[in-house]
C-alpha cells in the first residue's frame, strides 16, 4: 500500500515508467532477470538493497535519506520484479546511468494551503487596535496591522513564521501590541523613529509584571562562574519613567558586584569601562532607581568607585589614576585644627588631606564619593562659632578687730620717749621720763622709789584697731564657645631657708647656703561656656581663692588660707549670676609675760602683754555672660 499522497493513475504511470526502464536495462544487464532468494525482518532500506545487489550482481546507488524498514521474504523471484515491488510500496524512483541503478525517494509535491484570513481591526479615530489570532503567522499579522494602521511594525526574519495566539477586543495601539508580545513570550520595542519591533527573549530573560502592573523584561536566575566571584541569583529589569529616563529594579541575593554592573549597564544601554577585577557579593533590593544612584549604592563601602567622563562610566579601584578626584575646601568660620580632628577616621581611609594654614583651606585627594561625603560633613559643621564675653565682678569685704594690751619694760641703747595716746595708747617711756616721775612721787619724803638706769624703758599698750575694707575687681574675659577662659590675680612672698654643710678635710669647712622659696596666694577663676541653640549659656566654673593671713614667723613659710569651689550653672544671654559669698573667719590670740605673775588677776596686766585679733572675710562673685556672633 502506497504511503504517498499520489492518485492511483499517477502511481501506475510512475511504476510503468520504472518497469519500462528496467526491461530496457535488462538487455544490457541480464542479471536483472536472475532469480534471488531474500528474507528480511526489520532490515533498513540500505541493508536490503545492498543484499539484493550482491545476490543479483548489480551496481546499485542508494539514497542515504531512505529510512523505511523491510519485512519481506522473496523466493525464486527476479531482481527486476523485486526492485519494481519495493519502488511501488515505498514511493521510490529508479534511474540508471550505464549499468548503475540509482534508487531515490520520489519528491513530494508541495501542498498548496488555502490562505488564512487574519482577523485584525483598527480604529483610526482613537488609535485603538483589536485582533483575534489563533496560531497565525507573526509575519502575516504584522503585515495586516501595518496595512490597517499605516504604522510600521517590523518582525525579524527568524520570527516571521512564528505562530501567535492572542485576543484583544479593543485597546490603545501600543498597549495591544505589548499584550500580544507578552502572551506569546516576545518583547516589543519602540525605536526613536516610531517603528514597533518584535524581538525574541534572550536565554536569561523572562517577562513579568513590574510594580506599576506593566509588562516588562527582567534577567532572571543567572548563575555566574568563579571568574566573577558570584554565587547568587538576581533579577534585574528596566523601564522608562515619564521623562524618558531609564530606571532599574534589582532584586539580588549574595550576587556578584561585577555581574550586577554588567547586567545593569546592558539593560540601561550605558557605556562603561572596568579598570580592575571587581570582587565581592551584595544582597540588595532596589526599585525604580537611576543608573548613577545604583552604582553609588552598589559601590558604597567597597574599595571601588566610578567616574563619568564623556558619557563613559569608568569603574575600578578608588586609588587608580583617573578615578581619583582633587578638591579644595575653604573653611569660612572654623579653623583647620578643629575640623580635621572631627572628620571620622573611617572616612579618611585612602583619602589624603593636606592643610594650607595661610588660607585656612583643605586639599582633599581620593575617590569622588568619599570626597563628597567629607565635603558635605565639613559644610554642616563649618558654622559661625559664638564668642562669649564674660564679665566677672569680684567683691571682697574684710571686717576685723585687733586688741593689743600690756606693759613692756626693758633696757635698750636707743629708746626715745614718745608714741600715741589717742585714739589708742601706744606710748614708750624713756629713762628720763621714768626718773622724773619717780622723783615727783618721792618729794614728800615718805616714799623713796629710787632711780632707774639711763637705758631703761617702759612701753604701755592699750590699742584696739577695727577694719572694714571692700575690694572690687571687674575683669572681662572673652572665649569661643566650648573653650575655657582663665583669670589669675595674686601676690607672692618669699621666705629664707638656710642649709649648713660641713666639708670634711684637713681643715674642716662649714658652708652655709641660703635659698629663698616662693609662696603664692592667688585668685584663680576658670570658666568654660557652652552656648545652646536657644541663647542659653551653660557655664562650668572653677574658683580657687588663697590669701596670706597674719605675719609669718622669722624664716618660716607665711600662713595661707585657701577656698575652692566648682559649679555648673545655666543662664540666659546677658543674665547676671551671683555665686554666694565665700565667707571665712580668722581668729588669733597671742601673748607673753612673767611666769606665774602673768596669770594672777589684776597683776597680769602689769606683768604680761597680749594681742588678740578677729577677722572676717566675705568674697562675692558676679558673672555676666554675653553672646557675641
Amino acid at each position: 500500500m502506497s504511503v504517498s499522497g499520489q492518485t492511483t493513475s499517477t502511481l501506475n504511470d510512475r511504476i510503468n515508467a520504472i518497469d519500462e526502464r528496467l526491461h530496457n536495462l535488462a538487455v544490457t544487464v541480464p542479471s536483472l532477470n536472475q532469480k534471488v532468494q531474500l528474507s528480511m525482518s526489520g532490515a533498513s532500506a540500505q541493508e536490503f538493497l545492498r543484499a539484493l545487489a550482491q545476490a543479483a550482481n548489480l551496481n546499485i546507488n542508494i539514497d542515504p535519506s531512505l529510512s523505511f524498514k523491510v519485512y519481506n521474504n522473496f523466493r525464486n523471484e527476479t531482481a527486476l520484479n523485486v526492485l519494481l515491488f519495493i519502488a511501488k510500496e515505498n514511493d521510490l524512483d529508479i534511474n540508471f546511468i550505464g549499468s548503475i541503478l540509482s534508487v531515490t525517494k520520489v519528491p513530494v509535491a508541495p501542498q498548496i494551503m488555502p490562505s488564512k484570513q487574519i482577523r485584525v481591526t483598527y480604529t483610526g479615530a482613537n488609535d485603538y487596535l483589536g485582533f483575534e489570532l489563533n496560531n497565525d503567522s507573526l509575519g502575516q499579522v504584522a503585515k495586516k496591522i501595518s496595512q490597517l494602521s499605516q504604522k510600521n511594525v517590523v518582525v525579524p526574519i527568524a520570527l516571521i513564521a512564528k505562530q501567535v495566539t492572542a485576543y484583544i477586543a479593543s485597546a490603545p495601539f501600543e498597549t495591544a501590541l505589548e499584550k500580544m508580545a507578552y502572551a506569546n513570550n516576545l518583547k516589543l520595542k519602540k525605536t526613536n523613529d516610531g517603528v514597533f519591533l518584535f524581538e525574541a527573549l534572550a536565554e536569561d530573560e523572562e517577562l513579568y509584571l513590574n510594580g506599576d502592573n506593566a509588562t516588562a523584561v527582567k534577567k532572571s536566575n543567572r548563575n555566574f562562574g568563579q571568574s566573577s566571584g558570584g554565587s547568587g541569583n538576581f533579577n534585574l529589569s528596566g523601564k522608562k519613567d515619564g521623562k524618558g529616563e531609564r530606571l532599574l529594579s534589582i532584586d539580588a541575593v549574595n550576587s556578584s558586584i561585577l555581574d550586577l554592573i554588567k547586567s545593569a549597564s546592558t539593560e540601561i544601554g550605558a557605556n562603561y569601562f572596568i579598570y580592575s577585577d571587581i570582587r565581592g557579593n551584595v544582597t540588595t533590593k532596589l526599585n525604580n532607581i537611576d543608573y548613577e544612584s545604583f552604582l553609588t549604592a552598589l559601590l558604597q563601602g567597597t574599595d571601588y568607585t566610578f567616574k563619568r567622563e564623556a558619557g563613559i562610566y569608568l569603574i575600578g579601584e578608588r586609588k587608580l589614576e583617573g578615578l581619583r578626584s582633587n578638591r579644595i575646601i575653604q573653611l569660612q568660620h572654623r579653623s583647620l585644627d578643629t575640623v580635621q580632628n572631627m572628620i571620622p577616621q573611617e572616612w579618611k581611609r585612602n583619602v589624603e588631606i593636606r592643610e594650607f594654614r595661610e588660607q585656612n583651606t583643605l586639599l582633599i585627594s581620593g575617590s569622588a564619593p568619599q570626597i563628597n561625603e567629607i565635603e558635605a560633613f565639613i559644610k554642616q559643621i563649618d558654622r559661625v562659632v559664638p564668642m562669649v564675653l564674660i564679665e566677672v565682678t569680684l567683691v571682697d569685704v574684710r571686717k576685723g578687730k585687733v586688741v593689743k594690751t600690756g606693759i613692756t619694760a626693758g633696757v635698750s641703747d636707743s629708746v626715745k620717749t614718745g608714741g600715741t595716746i589717742l585714739p589708742g595708747i601706744d606710748y614708750t617711756f624713756g629713762a628720763n621720763s621714768i626718773n622724773s616721775l619717780l622723783s615727783k612721787i618721792g618729794r614728800n619724803g615718805a616714799v623713796n622709789l629710787g632711780r632707774v638706769t639711763p637705758n631703761f624703758y617702759v612701753k604701755l599698750s592699750a590699742l584696739e584697731t577695727n577694719s572694714n575694707v571692700e575690694i572690687r575687681s571687674v575683669p572681662k574675659l572673652s572665649t569661643l564657645n566650648g573653650h575655657s577662659a582663665s583669670l589669675s590675680i595674686g601676690s607672692s612672698r618669699y621666705y629664707s631657708q638656710k642649709t649648713q654643710n660641713v666639708i670634711p678635710s684637713l681643715n674642716a669647712q662649714t658652708v652655709v647656703t641660703e635659698q629663698f622659696t616662693e609662696v603664692n596666694a592667688n585668685l584663680e577663676i576658670d570658666i568654660r561656656p557652652v552656648v545652646s541653640g536657644d541663647d542659653q549659656v551653660t557655664l562650668n566654673i572653677n574658683v580657687n581663692i588663697s590669701d596670706f593671713i597674719g605675719n609669718p614667723p622669722l624664716n618660716a613659710p607665711p600662713p595661707k588660707s585657701t577656698s575652692k569651689f566648682s559649679s555648673i550653672i545655666r543662664a540666659k544671654n546677658e543674665d547676671m549670676i551671683v555665686l554666694g559669698g565665700l565667707e571665712r573667719t580668722e581668729t588669733s590670740e597671742s601673748g607673753s609675760g612673767v611666769p606665774l605673775l602673768s596669770r594672777i588677776p589684776i597683776l597680769k596686766w602689769l606683768f604680761s602683754s597680749k594681742e588678740k585679733s578677729n577677722n572676717k572675710v566675705v568674697t562675692v562673685v558676679f558673672i555676666k555672660p554675653t553672646i557675641l556672633y
